[in-house]
């Protein structure tokens, strides 16, 4: 039986362990505080469609309980990632693959890349400072994948699915892999979509594409995306967001097979959604900045690109988390902003 354990079991984490439990195979997860404790005592209750299912798997919130896996799953924001890299330890055998469930540039994204940069066999700093990740886990036990459901948890022990059920895997080399077509087949068997794709860094950048622009409009200004795309101002941003975005892309070689405006369209068209940074503001969560912006912005120093809308909207949103104490200021991110930082031996 395929071992897997899921480590941040919140919204999405929690929804992808109930899946990977009804396909049958040996889910763990772990967690902390009052949802764990709703966990172990009652089991991972899922929401869906208008049923609940009940998923009674082992829940902790020390690593060490669970042992070897085949698969770990981080279901974490990025940023909660690289200070606890080491309590991965215990649950990381000789062949475990790490799949991160996140937002934005994950930290293997130039693992087995061919951008012709500068950048390949790197890590960014802005996503995993010092390389912690890169380091702790190493960039080949990495299967890329990009989250598409919205989930919630309403109360302890519960997960509530709002839509989509689209989780994108792939090998960041683009090669075709056994534990690939596992994983896939398992969350397949759960009821969930698992597409495989070789170039599986199109799918995420025409995520990040919207990430990128319209969580920092909504988590300014409180705004769903219907009213952004409908504000000509506002949609203004994002589109010149989008632009800068798409030239930073481009220049690693990743293809938008869709064109601005009706990317724009897509979000507008979503009727009273707020993206997940504007809700870490109306409920006093630590942001997700650097994953989702600030990576645009190293990428785009180290590129030499300009994306002036896209530092101006920054600015504001990092000092918006700093006002509300939802986001602390790093150095070495600073001088990432200002052009001056010179990476270190890697």
């Amino acid at each position: 039986m395929t071992r897997i354990c899921v480590f941040g079991a919140g919204a999405i984490g929690g929804y992808l362990a109930a899946a990977l439990d009804q396909a049958g195979a040996d889910v763990s997860v772990v967690a902390r505080g009052p949802h764990l404790a709703a966990m172990q005592a009652n089991g991972l209750t899922l929401r869906m469609a208008g049923a609940e299912t009940n998923h009674r798997i082992r829940a902790t919130d020390n690593p060490a309980d669970l042992g070897p896996q085949d698969y770990v799953i981080t279901a974490l924001k990025a940023h909660s990632v690289p200070p606890i890299v080491d309590s991965f330890a215990p649950l990381l055998g000789p062949g475990t693959a790490i799949v991160p469930a996140v937002n934005g540039i994950p930290w293997w994204y130039f693992h087995g890349a061919d951008t012709g940069t500068e950048l390949d066999g790197t890590w960014l700093e802005t996503v995993d400072p010092g390389g912690a990740q890169w380091k702790a886990f190493g960039p080949e036990r990495a299967i890329g994948c990009v989250v598409y459901p919205a989930c919630d948890v309403p109360e302890p022990g519960i997960v509530q699915h709002k839509s989509g059920n689209r989780f994108t895997l792939g090998e960041p080399d683009g090669s075709a892999s056994e534990r690939v077509e596992v994983l896939s087949k398992l969350m397949i068997a759960g009821g969930l979509k698992a597409p495989r794709k070789t170039t599986l860094r199109d799918e995420l950048w025409n995520k990040l594409w919207g990430n990128s622009s319209f969580n920092p409009v909504s988590a300014l200004t409180g705004a769903s995306l219907d009213l952004i795309g409908a504000d000509t101002a506002c949609r203004s941003v994002v589109r010149d967001i989008m632009i800068e975005g798409r030239a930073v892309g481009e220049a690693l070689g990743v293809r938008f097979n869709v064109d601005i405006e009706r990317r724009i369209q897509g979000g507008a068209d979503i009727q009273g959604h707020k993206p997940s940074t504007r809700h870490d503001v109306e409920l006093g969560r630590p942001m997700e900045i650097d994953a989702l912006v600030s990576t645009v912005q190293e990428l785009a120093r180290r590129l030499s690109i300009p994306t002036p809308t896209l530092d101006t909207v920054a600015a504001l949103l990092r000092m918006q988390g700093q006002v509300l104490g939802l986001y602390t200021r790093r150095e070495a991110l600073e001088a990432i902003i200002a052009g001056e930082y010179v990476p270190a031996e890697r």
